[in-house]
């Protein structure tokens, strides 16, 4: 009989959570590497290169790969022969690892959770409670496999109850491109097919734990129903031609997962869910030893990047700017931003709103007017840190206070990570605005372009307080430009004709 110590179950959940804060997998390092090689159009390259350089940058720093620390996910399988050394809940054991990995000084991450969702959303300090799926199995030991999944792409998943004939591939290749760029593509795609609607949620998650090895099925080739759906939807869907952060480009998904069961003659339960470009997983046993260990791989899988449109960018001083400059910025042009800007995400629009229609101030040192506000919420700086991983978070949350934001707060340009709703397009439009975006999955190598932060407004926020960044060449690229041109319609429509062209 094997018996299980608490403690380190606790301890290899909290080593699990602090290693995939920095290591990307090494097979998703090569599969992310592979669509730099093959990518044609020079913006996604160009974001990948990002991804590729951010990732080496957390590996040598060992600070989060992406600022969004995500929430935790665990799969526990426990061997029907184990014999534990307490009797607390494993829910409270797994939490204990959570909390001591997301408070730990040498690399905090940030902390996104929060309680009562339906009402006061008030963050749990600590990104607990972790997801736990527990299953008996047979054996003498426990099996866990760990993720931290962030919420842009936790978002965008997407449930279906089809009729047993409808295509499955299909449903996905006609939703996919609904999901927008919010996942942070090119990621992987979890599919779980059949059991029940929420049995079909599992198996999607849990798909999303195994290896990207999509070469090696397209090499021997597929023998099961699944692995031909696998690689029918892999096809479709790169053929969309969305790309790197939906830019544009080769390659979307890098892998797509599939698992399925058994389900009623009446029914099939389809769900998806993506994972995005800083996929976060381990798996690790224990067998009563002592906490597991994890092998850091070596920094030779990452391969050597300089990026080609850094010569090209336009080096821009928002504390200068003027209509004029704006009015010459295309879509699909590249910029390092200079300067000041202020921050806010969804918390801090919302008090914004509330303030501005009571007829009451804003608070000190918030001023709008002419300005530029980055949508995100950075993860703590240790040592001599500025700040901490500070990349973007998904914009089109904030569509629904654009209007107020440039109209009334007289904001000039919001900078984020995927496409904008058509309102907020033409809000754009009318307000002679801009959108830029920067590149979600590199919020290690953007934080090295902020020189000075500070909070301004709504400290008890936390993360979601408003900071002024002051930003030394930051690289962006013009989304949606003055005239309403949205590279997130242009770049995707023109690579889906280019992809389709056999001459490619």
């Amino acid at each position: 009989m094997t018996v299980i110590h608490k403690q380190d179950v606790v301890d290899s959940v909290a080593d699990a959570l602090q290693f995939i804060s920095y290591y990307h997998p090494v097979d998703f390092i090569d599969a992310m590497a592979r669509a730099y090689e093959q990518e044609l159009n020079p913006a996604a390259k160009d974001a990948i290169g990002q991804i590729l350089i951010n990732s080496k940058m957390s590996a040598q720093g060992h600070r989060p790969i992406c600022q969004d620390t995500g929430i935790v996910t665990v799969f526990v399988k426990v061997g029907m022969q184990v014999q534990w050394d307490c009797d607390e809940p494993l829910q409270s054991i797994i939490d204990e690892g959570v909390r001591k990995a997301y408070s730990n000084p040498a690399n905090p991450l940030r902390k996104s959770l929060v309680a009562d969702p339906a009402g006061s959303r008030k963050n749990t300090r600590d990104n607990a409670p972790a997801v736990v799926h527990m299953e008996l199995v047979s054996g003498s030991d426990i099996t866990i496999s760990i993720a931290a999944k962030g919420g842009g792409s936790e978002n965008k998943a997407k449930m279906v109850m089809l009729n047993p004939s409808d295509d499955i591939a299909a449903w996905v290749e006609k939703t996919l491109p609904l999901m927008g760029a919010g996942w942070c593509p090119p990621g992987m795609l979890g599919i779980g097919i059949g059991g029940t609607a929420e049995k079909a949620a599992v198996m999607a998650k849990e798909a999303l734990m195994e290896p990207c090895n999509i070469q090696e099925l397209q090499a021997r080739g597929a023998e099961t129903t699944d692995e031909k759906l696998r690689l029918d939807i892999y096809q479709r869907v790169n053929r969309l031609g969305i790309g790197a952060q939906g830019l544009g480009g080769l390659t979307t998904v890098l892998d797509v997962k599939v698992k399925s069961c058994a389900t009623h003659a009446a029914s099939k339960p389809v769900v998806m869910i993506p994972n995005c470009a800083a996929t976060r997983h381990i798996e690790f046993t224990l067998d009563g030893s002592g906490p597991a260990s994890f092998d850091p791989p070596s920094l030779d899988h990452w391969p050597e990047i300089s990026l080609e449109n850094s010569e090209t960018s336009q080096r821009v001083f928002l504390d200068q700017i003027t209509q004029e400059d704006i009015a010459s910025w295309k879509a699909g042009d590249t910029l390092l931003l200079n300067g000041k800007i202020l921050t806010g995400r969804d918390a801090a629009h919302k008090r914004i709103q509330e303030l501005l229609e009571a007829g009451e101030p804003l608070p000190e040192g918030v001023d709008f007017r002419g300005r530029f506000i980055y949508y995100v919420g950075p993860v703590d700086a240790v040592g001599d840190e500025v700040v901490g991983p500070a990349g973007p978070t998904t914009s089109t949350r904030m569509d629904k206070f654009t209007e107020m934001m440039l109209g009334q707060a007289g904001l000039m340009g919001m900078i984020g990570k995927a496409e904008r709703g058509a309102e907020t397009v033409e809000s754009i439009r009318q307000h002679q605005a801009v959108y830029l975006m920067a590149v979600g999955g590199a919020a290690y190598l953007v934080a090295k372009a902020i020189k000075k932060s500070r909070v301004v407004a709504f400290a008890d926020l936390g993360m979601e307080a408003i900071y002024e960044f002051e930003v030394s060449d930051m690289p962006v690229t013009v989304a949606v430009d003055c005239h309403g041109k949205n590279i997130h319609e242009i770049g995707p429509a023109i690579w889906k004709v280019k992809i389709a062209d056999p001459q490619l």
